[in-house]
């Protein structure tokens, strides 16, 4: 018989849907990455275009205008994947369904690097534009970025609707900042202020070719990292999620790309060339507003939105975590949620791992920046491809286009990574092509243990119907208090035979004689079982006798104090923790442990 409890009446369904992102909050959520961009994308591409002087730099509106294909294309596709994918995973998703378990591991793992790598890079480059602008901070570097990573952490795990909410003004800040310089700066024919001339040693000039070309293009893509965010986590958006994920790609890739334009435009009309401690977006601000209050207010927006970028990332890998593990791709851990829709073993793996290649990189934004952005483009050629195979499989009005499309962006994202691969090889981008592999092992491995543990259990069988056993409860007993007749009391509501189990050492015989006594005064009608080791263990004696008796059904009530108080925990001897983890390991048995508290009644915790 199945008894069914009625649930109770709920707004929980509200509650939730309070706790997801709309529209502009996915922005502010999911986007910062993306957007923050801006600041560092340009610039790759001068600084190598420089290196051609100024012929060279005349490509930067050209090449602008080639990722800003790709990101109409990336945009376009993710539309897709979201309304094909709702339940979120993204590049990993498609992968999963169309190529393979295997590659969408390899996809996953581009995710996770990248993610890991956002965050690690965000924080070191929004405390190194605070840094340059306080150089009496520059002792407090990594405490900087530690404590900029402890800040955004504790706001995300009060809920990815609260961290939305925190960094919507800074992103409306940020973006109207950006677009008020580009607008200016196309209306005004001469530059604001004088622009500063290139260092000497930049004269030595290369021949334009299409390798120079293919370097600068894929420099600027990292201009596109984030982009795969919102589809990511499209669960973590309001109802109609699909529709309002959607909105948010279309409208972050529309941002995008004419920020990224307008910001090249600009790179071009008023002869921008790269200086030693000059960012290309400060002299490209400069000359659009002057040197007055609207320059300082985009350095310092661009200051709190690249610190605040690592944002991106803890929205979208705790969702890709969630789903790896509901996959038995990675612990199972991963998969809980706490109040507000929370995944918090997800942030804190994040925050943890960015954390350690903080101090490890000792917050230098240089030193991460080659391994940034190698992972991501693997991603995106797996989800192109993937996507193609959909548009065949499925057949929809239309899928020839989007079958070129996809496959046209396929072919753009596998170039840019094998790009960026090669040039970045050297300057520790090999460490990325070690760690891919790695993870993806690692993944193999969590899923053969889950299938083995699943082949154990018998999962997806009917098993037969439950029959009673006849129980013993073994009870480890050391002296005669209400401590031990507690124990036994339970024991005997446990199980049909109790036996109490006492083990002596050398050199304490007249402990263990006079204890005898004291039982046999007592008489509890259970019979006690006296065990001698020479070798002082505790454990391993009663799991000895628990094989010598050869009971497959048998309990061992483990009985313990719980303190009053948790100071009090350094007082105890902890014979209940050695002989559980003993009888864990070595036995069968059904570990037990009674926590007597110090109060008026007892608890009893099976483990």
């Amino acid at each position: 018989m199945t008894t069914t409890l009625s649930p109770a009446r709920t707004t929980g369904g509200k509650n939730e849907d309070r706790h997801r992102l709309s529209v502009i909050g996915g922005l502010a959520a999911l986007s910062l990455d993306a957007m923050a961009s801006v600041a560092y994308g340009p610039e790759a591409i001068v600084l190598v275009l420089a290196v051609a002087g100024g012929t060279g730099l005349g490509f930067t509106l050209p090449v602008t205008l080639a990722i800003a294909l790709l990101l109409a294309v990336l945009t376009l596709s993710y539309r897709q994947v979201i309304a094909a994918f709702p339940n979120g995973g993204g590049a990993y998703g498609v992968s999963r369904e169309y190529l393979g378990r295997r590659a969408s591991l390899v996809a996953a793992a581009s995710l996770i690097v990248d993610y890991v790598l956002n965050v690690a890079v965000s924080v070191a480059a929004g405390v190194a534009a605070l840094t340059s602008a306080f150089p009496q901070l520059l002792p407090y570097t990594v405490w900087l970025c530690l404590g900029v990573l402890a800040l955004v952490t504790g706001i995300n795990l009060r809920g990815i609707a609260n961290s939305a909410r925190a960094f919507v003004v800074p992103t409306a800040i940020y973006v109207g900042a950006i677009l008020v310089v580009v607008v200016v700066g196309l209306i005004r024919t001469d530059p604001a202020t004088a622009i500063a001339a290139a260092p000497a040693h930049a004269q030595s000039l290369e021949t334009i070719g299409i390798l120079l070309l293919l370097k600068a293009f894929a420099n600027g893509c990292s201009a596109l990292t984030g982009v795969e965010a919102i589809a990511n986590a499209v669960p973590s958006f309001r109802k109609p999620r699909v529709k309002r994920a959607q909105s948010a790609e279309v409208a972050l890739g529309g941002l995008l790309a004419v920020m990224l334009i307008g910001i090249a435009i600009l790179i071009e009309k008023f002869s921008i060339q790269p200086v030693d401690g000059v960012t290309v977006l400060s002299q490209v601000t400069g000359a659009a507003l002057g040197n007055g209050f609207g320059f300082y207010v985009v350095q310092f927006s661009t200051v709190v939105l690249l610190a605040l970028a690592a944002n991106t990332s803890f929205g979208g890998l705790p969702v890709l975590a969630q789903l790896l593990a509901e996959h038995n791709n990675l612990p199972h851990v991963f998969a809980l949620r706490a109040e507000r829709q929370v995944h918090r073993y997800g942030i804190g793996f994040l925050a943890i791992t960015a954390a350690l290649l903080l101090i490890i990189s000792e917050g230098q934004m240089n030193t991460l920046v080659p391994l940034f952005a190698i992972g991501v483009f693997v991603g995106f050629t797996l989800s192109q491809v993937g996507m193609v195979r959909h548009w065949r499989r499925t057949r929809p009005q239309g899928w020839h286009g989007k079958v070129f499309i996809n496959g046209f962006g396929a072919a753009l994202t596998a170039i840019a990574a094998v790009v960026v691969t090669a040039t970045k090889f050297g300057e520790g981008g090999w460490l990325i092509v070690v760690a891919l592999p790695a993870l993806v092992l690692l993944m193999e491995w969590v899923h053969r243990t889950y299938r083995r543990i699943g082949e154990s259990l018998e999962l997806g069988r009917t098993p037969a119907p439950p029959r009673p056993h006849r129980a013993r409860v073994i009870v480890p007993v050391h002296s005669v208090t209400r401590l031990t007749r507690d124990a036994l009391a339970a024991a005997l509501s446990l199980g049909d035979r109790v036996e109490a189990v006492t083990v002596t050492h050398p050199g304490e015989e007249a402990a263990a004689k006079k204890f005898v006594e004291d039982w046999d005064r007592w008489h509890p009608d259970v019979p006690l079982v006296q065990l001698y080791d020479e070798r002082r263990r505790l454990g391993e004696p009663l799991v000895e006798y628990l094989r010598g008796i050869g009971d497959c059904h048998a309990f061992v009530l483990i009985a313990e104090v719980e303190p009053e108080h948790l100071w009090q925990r350094v007082l105890q001897n902890q014979r209940g923790a050695v002989l559980s983890r003993a009888l864990r390991r070595h036995s069968d048995a059904v570990v037990c442990r009674m926590r007597f508290r110090l109060t008026p009644h007892v608890c009893i915790d099976v483990n």
